[in-house]
């Protein structure tokens, strides 16, 4: 089964949402239509911009447990380097 850590942002790329699925055009579509958890609804967490692939639902809890107890200021290197302008990626060929 393939699990994915995904990060999502709001426009303003103000607030941050990491998160693990193995259904991420589900829950992308969830976020978007505000039927996902409080805070994406409460800062309009809509922006796909990170998505890592894993081969079990273990690695990806473990992995996203690491990035979220990571500085702001790493994560944001860590979206930039793999999408610099911070595109949606939801769009892209990610969400299979």
């Amino acid at each position: 089964m393939a699990c994915h850590v995904y990060i999502m942002t709001c426009r303003s790329h103000t607030a941050l949402y990491i998160g693990v699925t193995d259904a991420l055009r589900r829950d992308v579509a969830k976020h978007r239509a505000g039927t996902g958890c409080a805070h994406t609804r409460r800062y309009n967490i809509t922006k796909l911009v990170y998505v890592e692939p894993h081969d079990t639902w273990h690695a990806a809890e473990h992995r996203a447990g690491q990035l979220k107890r990571w500085r702001r200021a790493w994560k944001t290197a860590l979206i930039t380097k793999n999408n610099p302008a911070w595109m949606d990626l939801s769009m892209g060929a990610c969400l299979g």
